[in-house]
């Protein structure tokens, strides 16, 4: 008999029609149905879920009494209570390494932006205000040869620093929980501590996973140790920041700029405050949202799915302490 499975949100068309053809799929649009009756009764019979940032709670898996996998198409796994799915033995999975260098080039595409204000003087030509030769008003500043502190040295953040160093011959610093040996030899990156990274970058790129130890991790305090021409980008989680000490930080001068492709909500409040500033680039988190991308992770999920509903340890279990319980 074929699985059930439900799929939800962001997903490669190629891959859902190879699923279904061999389970039998419930496809919902979008990812917050914990009220919606259809969502409640196919969960009921669920056997897998696939997709992008489905809140996995509690309540929801009391709803879901025959479920084995929960297959995230993505690198971050804070939408699943991780520890509710390892004590029903449900395993949870995500899609690490293929995106790894398509969001690298996102982030480094935000810095670049930031720092030459593309977007920001793109509408300036647009809205006609281009009527003579660009005054130094309306100039960004260099990126190559400048200083970048990277927090958190995981695959995308090495792949960062890799840009920074070959490409734009920058001094690295860098803040992770271990020491990176082998980016420090590749790319000349120096490992300090967080606020000395914060005081000598002339961009400060926060790369780290949301946890409770990195919520709200830069903050007032932080951005005040920044120089005041220091530009900011947040490709990580929204969470990991105070919104409004960033606010407050670029409306007192205290730092140049932020470019930031998450936020605290998503989809981002349109009264965000943020959302009104020239000196911030707001993306709509762009990160791993190319269609090669999209592809790789949707296979990678789905062999993931596969090999949970075939009763076999998935090339990307998260939860591994099911591993010497079930396998």
């Amino acid at each position: 008999m074929s699985k059930n499975i439900i799929v939800y949100t962001r997903i490669s068309n190629k891959v859902l029609k190879r699923l279904e053809e061999n389970y039998n799929v419930t496809f919902f649009k979008n990812y917050e149905y914990i009220d919606d009756v259809h969502f409640v009764e196919k969960l009921r019979n669920a056997d897998g879920i696939i997709g992008l940032e489905l809140k996995v709670t509690k309540q929801l898996l009391d709803l879901a009494p025959n479920l084995k996998i929960v297959s995230n198409i993505s690198v971050g796994y804070d939408n699943l209570d991780l520890e509710e799915l390892t004590n029903r033995s449900i395993l949870a999975t995500n899609t690490p390494g293929v995106l790894t260098d398509t969001t690298a080039d996102a982030i480094f595409g935000i810095l670049l932006a930031t720092a030459r204000r593309i977007t920001e003087l793109d509408q300036f030509v647009k809205q006609g205000e281009w009527q003579e030769y660009l005054q130094e008003g309306h100039f960004g500043v260099d990126v190559h040869h400048k200083t970048i502190g990277i927090i958190g040295m995981g695959e995308i953040g090495e792949a960062i620093a890799k840009r920074c160093h070959l490409g734009f011959n920058m001094n690295i610093l860098y803040h992770n929980r271990t020491r990176k040996r082998d980016a420090e030899k590749k790319y000349k990156a120096t490992y300090c501590e967080l606020d000395e990274l914060l005081i000598h970058s002339d961009f400060v790129c926060l790369m780290v996973p949301l946890s409770p130890e990195t919520e709200k991790m830069i903050g007032e305090r932080e951005f005040k140790l920044m120089k005041n021409d220091c530009i900011f980008i947040n490709g990580s989680r929204g969470k990991n920041i105070d919104e409004h000490a960033l606010y407050k930080a670029l409306i007192n001068k205290e730092i140049a700029a932020a470019g930031l492709d998450v936020f605290e909500e998503e989809p981002v409040d349109i009264e965000n405050p943020l959302l009104k500033l020239n000196n911030v680039l707001t993306l709509p988190h762009i990160g791993s949202a190319t269609i090669e991308n999209q592809l790789r992770m949707s296979e990678l999920a789905a062999d993931n799915l596969a090999a949970g509903l075939r009763g076999e340890c998935p090339p990307n279990l998260i939860n591994k302490e099911l591993i010497p319980r079930m396998f």
